[in-house]
């Protein structure tokens, strides 16, 4: 192979490479394994694996929730799993017609008027919507509370670090732990930007913070990282928000160390043109039979590049379906009753934490199934001495925000049983 491309040697292959930017050794991996070998050592590392087995109290924008068997089961079929992007309606009517339910449906979760076929996850969708922000309103002054996830600001700001905008973050309060002051709002801001519940779980005041955002011509951007929220919580749209993006993998879909997961994008009708991704719709031939079309899709691969709203080129199609398959499953009602536990088992758990000996509750403002947790030492070593007892108890806020070494997030979903709770906190006592 080499001698008929003229070469002497497979280190030519690599000459374009500084030498000194080399690994200048052999790769430090096994020698070949026959496949039953492979087998043997993949199952003895998924062994030592055991955070699936203990009770977990760790959210902070992946949530454990129950997923109904007839979500596997149906994304499962051969159909769903061999689907394409559908370019060619005409033999893509099944998927075309789980995309359009899945817009429907989250357009009814959200209060909104359109959403698109899904997008990446929530994180990309939150970028893209200080993209939008900048389209609609022609300014590029980005407000975004520093209650929002900081793995999704972290994001946004290396997807938009070459562009025109100007990301300007502003503090939460430190006594409810929402967002109460409004001033930075300006005649430049094009968004501004809230997670609700937040990333401490406190619930924000959508309709205040979207009446200020209006008053200086700015669009409100409401972030969601717990859908669940949105079967128990008024919808963003009926509060006043613009856009509404956020991560759909509480509907059904495996933890899966992060991902893939599924983005939600949801907005008014007036913005539908400046919404990336792709969105599909119903339409009907002369003969009155209804059919399932692309009815938007602004990247540059469909339309001229110059024109193109995002280089979102897909949407996350076996993901949404589960979504889709999930919601559908559950229902108003189900949902609405998942929510409830989800909201009463982590006020169960929220109490009996704040009547322990050395903890307490740091901001007072309503929570969902999220809440932070203020303890009198390092919450990096209370939370090694609840993994020591076989509890996962809940994330170090120290990791983003480092003047909070005391504190962690703790987070109770339905699939927390009330033996758990209190082996939790029994544990946390101990701990004393």
């Amino acid at each position: 192979m080499l001698a008929s491309i003229g070469l002497s040697s497979e280190q030519e292959l690599f000459r374009s490479i500084p030498e000194d930017v080399r690994l200048g050794r052999e790769l430090n991996i096994t020698d070949p394994l026959a496949e039953p070998e492979v087998i043997a050592a993949m199952e003895e590392m998924a062994a030592k694996n055991t955070a699936a087995t203990k009770p977990s109290f760790l959210g902070a924008g992946v949530y454990s929730h129950y997923s109904p068997t007839i979500v596997d089961h149906l994304i499962q079929r051969s159909e769903f799993f061999t689907s394409y992007t559908p370019y060619q309606p005409e033999i893509s009517q099944g998927t075309l017609q789980y995309i359009f339910e899945f817009q429907t449906l989250i357009c009814q979760l959200t209060g909104m008027e359109v959403a698109n076929a899904s997008m990446y996850d929530g994180s990309t969708a939150m970028a893209e919507a200080y993209v939008m922000a900048q389209r609609v309103t022609r300014r590029d002054r980005i407000v975004v509370a520093r209650s929002v996830h900081p793995e999704y600001r972290e994001v946004a700001r290396t997807y938009t670090q070459h562009g025109d905008a100007k990301i300007v973050e502003v503090d939460f309060d430190e006594k409810t732990g929402a967002l109460s002051d409004t001033s930075t709002l300006d005649d430049q801001t094009a968004a501004l930007v809230v997670q609700s519940p937040n990333f401490f779980g406190c619930i924000e005041d959508l309709k205040s913070l979207a009446e200020a955002a209006h008053a200086v011509g700015a669009l409100f951007v409401v972030v969601v990282t717990e859908a669940i929220s949105m079967g128990l919580l008024k919808s963003p749209g009926s509060c006043g928000a613009d856009i509404v993006v956020g991560e759909g993998q509480s509907f059904g879909i495996p933890m899966s160390f992060g991902g893939p997961h599924v983005g939600i994008f949801a907005t008014q009708n007036k913005f539908v043109r400046q919404m990336p991704g792709r969105l599909c719709g119903v339409a009907y031939d002369k003969n009155g039979n209804r059919g399932f079309t692309l009815t938007l899709s602004t990247r540059e691969q469909h339309i001229r590049r110059e024109k193109a709203t995002s280089n979102i080129c897909t949407n996350q199609g076996l993901i949404a379906l589960a979504a889709t398959i999930y919601m559908e499953a559950m229902g108003k009602k189900g949902l609405k009753e998942v929510a409830e536990q989800n909201a009463q088992k982590a006020a169960y758990a929220k109490r009996k934490i704040s009547a322990s000996v050395g903890y307490s509750i740091p901001f007072s403002a309503p929570t969902f199934n999220e809440f932070v947790v203020r303890g009198s030492g390092s919450a990096v070593e209370t939370l090694e001495k609840l993994r020591g007892n076989g509890i996962i108890g809940g994330l170090a806020l120290s990791k983003y925000y480092i003047d909070r070494p005391d504190e962690f997030l703790v987070c109770v979903t339905e699939t927390a049983s009330r033996s758990n709770i209190d082996k939790f906190v029994d544990s946390l006592n101990c701990d004393r």
